[in-house]
């Protein structure tokens, strides 16, 4: 699904891009281009950046 229409960017590629070390809003902007428009997409990204960390197993 997209998450961000103004630059097309799926929810799967925010995930990724999570999931690969991009912990805010700006650095999944500065890795996918999503938010970095009009901004509305944020809280979505927001949440699937703390989804995409909740998923990822922590070595201990």
């Amino acid at each position: 699904m997209y998450v961000c229409l103004c630059t097309g960017v799926t929810s799967q590629e925010v995930i990724d891009a999570a999931r690969a070390g991009a912990t805010t809003t700006r650095q999944i902007g500065e890795r996918t281009g999503a938010g970095t428009v009009c901004g509305r997409c944020r809280n979505n990204i927001r949440a699937l950046i703390a989804a995409a960390l909740e998923e990822t197993p922590t070595l201990t």
